[in-house]
């Protein structure tokens, strides 16, 4: 969904202490550009290993591409046609590994393949594999699709529990999926893993970081420092020139390292800072979400992944009571907002109909739409399906040129992240903050390959585990239902939620079950909320689910007022704003009573 530059009302400067932080000691020894997935996670390494670290976003954390991802931790089986066997063993061991790590956001997830053919795509596969185009498109039969699932499974054997692929003939599969198209020969079935709140996930990270900040901070050690609304607009007198986008005050950061992960916009990032560079290419991709029950129903659970008559690899895929249609995969007019076109929208519904073609999806099944900018590598003439998904770290140092201040009076480097998908976040932030190290003469003091993600350290195990700790945190005002959301919300850091509940009146809201005023207040001061928009699409998964009325806008502005310190006005500008943001970047039309 792009960036959401939509110009919004700024709160008093007083609320915002994530960026008055920053303003206060305007240095430190790495300066991250790019609060997406990936430079949260660097954020979250470095901290850990005692560097003085700060990072900033220009938006919300996770609101670029990291925000409008197809919610899967996956190890990316079609890369095996590319060639990309590096990438999908890392991605594989790093899947199985957040299942461990951060089990309250990553769920397994069953998958299967509809298949039409036995030996079509046999003779065209090398070719693709050697040139990376496509040309016309031929479909891959089971023979293709049963070794590349071995050659997965293989992959997937280091430290993982995940069952091995099972293939199902007609018949079987038919019992299993009674609304598949009547012409399937074949179903592959594996398993791989989703992400229900990758932006929460993201916010789990960057906590984990700043608490390790604090705790290093205590010990003489590094400190780290978040803001989201904070730009980076050039090169002052005294460093990199930022600007808080809510405040409009700018000031200059020293940084020994800077590290640009601001994903497509990483060349723009660049050009900010006077460097030149060309290594983006990055291809949009759109999502929409639909309140259709049949489909739902149809889905049995599973997500259903297979390969359009355009040779595009697509996806249908249930998520609570709803259902993820996604993704396309075309070159990204940079200049241009990344939304979900009408043209794409047929396209969703054309690939339904491939799969379920007795089930027909039309516009007002739609809930929620969302595009985002992928930050893939320049590609020339490689078509966008081909474009490597694996990554890669660029040096530059910047030239002297009275501009480049540091805390040390040198030069500072830059670190620009090229590439990167959400599966391989913790893996390509090791890689990050060890190339980090080296430049600043340190060395890893401890791993995040077996820690515990925020909310997801203790988390129950098993589903009767999950409704013991409901039983044994409900009470007044929290019934089971309640306890339940909170758990799925923030995982084991519902704990300390509660006790904010119970610390003061509280009152649900009228228009959802699933907020209190108190839980508002919470986020205000603990979640650095910009915008009331922040609540709706990344604080809750509200928006996403088709759930946002008047009525809700207004009550999450009132709530919201006292502790962002908005008056009438400005909760009225934010109510606009919230609407505005929703009916441009995601074709929600929701009506308040400030129209």
């Amino acid at each position: 969904m792009g960036h959401n530059r939509i110009s919004g009302p700024s709160p008093d400067a007083h609320r915002r202490e994530s960026a008055t932080a920053l303003q206060a000691r305007p240095s430190a020894q790495v300066l991250i550009i790019g609060g997406g997935i990936n430079g949260v996670g660097t954020f979250r390494d470095l901290a850990l290993q005692g560097v003085d670290v700060a990072l900033v976003e220009r938006g919300d954390y996770c609101q670029g591409a990291s925000g409008a991802s197809s919610h899967m931790i996956h190890g990316g089986i079609r890369y095996l046609e590319n060639g990309e066997f590096r990438l999908v063993k890392e991605s594989v061991v790093e899947r199985n590994r957040l299942l461990r790590i951060a089990p309250h956001y990553v769920k397994p997830l069953q998958t299967t393949i509809p298949i039409f053919s036995t030996f079509s795509g046999v003779l065209a596969a090398p070719i693709r594999f050697l040139t990376h185009k496509q040309g016309k498109p031929k479909e891959r039969g089971a023979f293709l699709i049963k070794l590349g699932l071995s050659m997965y499974d293989f992959f997937s054997r280091d430290g993982g529990t995940v069952p091995r692929h099972r293939f199902l003939g007609r018949d079987k599969a038919l019992a299993e999926l009674p609304r598949l198209h009547e012409g399937i020969k074949y179903t592959a079935t594996y398993f791989d893993a989703s992400v229900h709140n990758p932006e929460r996930l993201t916010l789990d990270v960057l906590q984990d970081g700043e608490k390790a900040g604090r705790s290093g901070e205590s010990r003489k050690g590094g400190t780290a420092r978040a803001s989201n609304y904070i730009s980076l607009v050039g090169m002052g007198p005294e460093g990199a020139r930022l600007r808080d986008e809510l405040t409009g005050v700018e000031f200059d950061f020293k940084a020994d390292v800077i590290v640009n992960t601001t994903g497509a916009w990483v060349d723009l990032t660049n050009e900010a800072m006077g460097a030149a560079s060309r290594f983006m290419g990055g291809t949009k991709g759109s999502h929409i979400v639909l309140d259709h029950p049949e489909l739902l129903a149809a889905c049995n659970g599973r997500e259903i992944f297979f390969e359009h008559t355009d040779g595009r690899i697509v996806l249908i895929y249930p998520m609570g009571d709803r259902v993820l249609v996604g993704t396309t995969d075309v070159d990204a007019d940079m200049a241009e907002d990344a939304v979900c076109t009408e043209e794409e929208v047929d396209y969703f519904f054309d690939l339904v109909g491939h799969v379920f073609p007795t089930i027909t999806v039309d516009r007002k099944h739609i809930v929620y739409s969302f595009s985002g900018v992928r930050p893939l590598p320049r590609h020339d003439a490689t078509q966008p399906g081909f474009v490597s998904r694996d990554y890669r770290i660029e040096r530059s140092v910047r030239s002297g040129d009275g501009n480049t201040a540091t805390p040390g009076g040198k030069p500072a480097v830059v670190l620009s992240l090229v590439g990167g998908k959400w599966t391989t976040f913790r893996a390509l932030a090791e890689h990050m903050t060890n190339d980090v190290l080296r430049e600043l003469g340190m060395e890893r003091k401890t791993s995040t390959a077996k820690l515990a993600i925020g909310g997801g350290a203790g988390f129950p195990a098993t589903a009767q585990a999950e409704q013991e700790w409901i039983k044994k945190h409900k009470g007044p005002g929290l019934d089971a239902t309640r306890v339940e959301t909170l758990l799925t919300r923030y995982g084991t850091r519902a704990e300390e939620v509660i006790a904010y509940l119970r610390a003061g009146d509280d009152a649900p809201l009228r228009s959802t079950r699933e907020l209190s005023v108190r839980e508002l207040e919470f986020m205000a001061h603990n979640e650095q909320v910009g915008h009331l928009v922040d609540v709706l699409i990344r604080r809750t998964s509200l928006a996403f689910r088709g759930l946002v009325t008047g009525e809700l806008l207004n009550e999450i502005a009132a709530a919201l007022g006292g502790p962002m310190g908005w008056d009438s006005a400005a909760r009225q500008a934010e109510v606009r704003h919230a609407q505005e943001v929703l009916r441009r970047y995601h074709k929600v039309n929701v009506h308040s009573l400030v129209d």
